[in-house]
């Protein structure tokens, strides 16, 4: 079923029957007041679907870049600390901090610091945005045949950035779009969009 756009208000209608032959008898009574309902909570929302998402096990990533500098890659990622990465350049396996990567046909292993996979499992800066996270609902969409809530969310820290995220049923994130410039001031945007949440068919082992 498509979804609909949220109303921020449901109104309870009241049918008026006519008195039998015409009588009026005594006055209609008063219909209640439709009973209000509070616009959603969209902060609430976004901060419960990232913690969701922060304690998911294991997921799928694709990320598209559309700009100066195009590029697309996917990620599969175990917990705690174990992703496989497919970029132009080639596969590579993360276990813990060692990167395995392979360089003229042979494999290599390097140390990779904890914080250069953060924008995978954290997009929204999340865990350091605190009380500078405000969000809005927007309406709703469909994304890959699910239904889905948008909302358009902005932090200022570590710094001032905005982004569309979109809410899947199980109120796990399917998608994320982000727009802005680089160092150069070139625009760029990029479309994270995320599936197969704990599917146990996701396994990550250390390269032979």
């Amino acid at each position: 079923m498509s979804p609909r756009a949220v109303l921020p208000l449901l109104f309870a209608l009241a049918a008026c029957q006519p008195s039998p032959n015409g009588d009026t008898g005594a006055p209609a009574a008063t219909p209640p007041t439709p009973p209000v309902v509070p616009a959603r909570d969209a902060v609430r929302d976004v901060k419960a679907s990232m913690q969701r998402f922060l304690a998911a096990r294991r997921f799928h990533a694709r990320m598209q870049v559309e700009g100066a500098r195009p590029m697309t890659g996917e990620m599969d990622y175990v917990a705690p600390d174990r992703y496989r990465i497919a970029l132009p350049g080639g596969t590579q396996t993360v276990i813990g901090n060692v990167l395995y990567m392979q360089v003229n046909g042979r494999r290599t292993q390097v140390p990779l610091p904890p914080e250069t996979l953060a924008p995978w499992r954290d997009p929204l800066a999340f865990q350091q945005a605190g009380q500078g996270l405000s969000a809005e609902h927007v309406g709703d969409d469909t994304i890959a045949g699910h239904p889905a809530r948008r909302y358009r969310v902005r932090h200022d820290d570590p710094e001032a950035v905005a982004f569309d995220y979109w809410i899947g049923p199980a109120g796990l994130p399917l998608q994320l779009r982000h727009s802005g410039r680089d160092d150069e001031g070139r625009a760029y945007t990029v479309l994270l969009t995320y599936s197969r949440y704990d599917d146990p068919a996701i396994s990550i082992d250390a390269p032979p």
